[in-house]
């Protein structure tokens, strides 16, 4: 496994700049930034992302299910805790008391290296529509599941960190290699089963009445900037025009989605 996956800090702060360095320029074109924007993040682990957009002046709500993170994010953001800039809750989205209360209420919904870990996709994306104020937005960023590492297996404690494509493996196959270098199998095939890639991703904008407003692929990822010292390089135009071949060699894709209006 890398170490900053292990170094909650340093992951912290490469969270931020790439949100503050890459993320909110996609963003920015389509949408103010700024005082009076209301930001939610799904996911939000440490809470990296989520503090780019506070330093712009939004307000936050960060919303994460493992308990440990967000006790790290409320240490990393103590500060804007205080002053109310953040709240940060620990809760599923799509539990009913969640919509009550932020029906119709945030401008930006930021979805970070997340949507590809949700299952049942397609009941997701309406469920994000319904928190957005009329003419609101929706970013996500992920790893097309056919990229060379679009099952995660970075973080693997083997030699298996370091192998691309393996998980694109037959299932039992790709359970029993795992089980041989002493994974941990089941968070590997849960990704193996909610893997997206982006002719997927589109097809359910499209059936769930949304719409894409901004897209980039990249061939190299943005954050592999801080990770490896790579430099950021957009997917080559005639790559990107193929469905399906895009996807294994597009690191990641960032999408700006909105809800689409009515036919007359």
């Amino acid at each position: 496994m890398y170490a900053f996956h292990t170094d909650k800090p340093w992951y912290f702060e490469m969270q931020c700049r790439n949100a503050r360095e890459y993320v909110i320029p996609f963003v920015e074109p389509c949408m103010a930034i700024g005082p009076g924007c209301h930001v939610l993040e799904v996911g939000c682990a440490e809470g990296g992302v989520l503090k780019a957009f506070v330093e712009r002046g939004c307000t936050g709500v960060g919303v994460e299910l493992e308990d440990g993170r967000l006790v790290l994010a409320s240490q990393f953001m103590e500060k804007e805790m205080a002053s109310g800039a953040i709240r940060l809750i620990n809760r599923d989205i799509q539990h009913p008391s969640f919509l009550k209360e932020f029906r119709q209420h945030f401008d930006l919904i930021v979805l970070k290296d997340v949507i590809e870990h949700i299952p049942n996709q397609e009941n997701l994306l309406p469920l994000l529509g319904s928190f957005l104020k009329p003419g609101g937005k929706i970013f996500f960023g992920f790893p097309p599941w056919c990229m060379p590492f679009g099952g995660h297996q970075q973080v693997c404690v083997s030699i298996l960190s370091r192998i691309p494509y393996v998980h694109l493996l037959p299932m039992g196959l790709y359970r029993s290699l795992l089980r041989l270098f002493g994974e941990k199998v089941e968070p590997f095939l849960e990704i193996k089963e909610t893997g997206l890639s982006t002719h997927r991703f589109e097809r359910i904008v499209r059936q769930t009445g949304l719409r894409i407003c901004a897209q980039t692929h990249y061939l190299i990822n943005p954050i592999y900037r801080f990770k490896f010292k790579l430099r950021p390089r957009i997917q080559y135009a005639w790559i990107r025009a193929i469905p399906y071949l895009r996807d294994f060699v597009t690191t990641c894709v960032y999408y700006l989605v909105e809800v689409a209006p009515e036919k007359s």
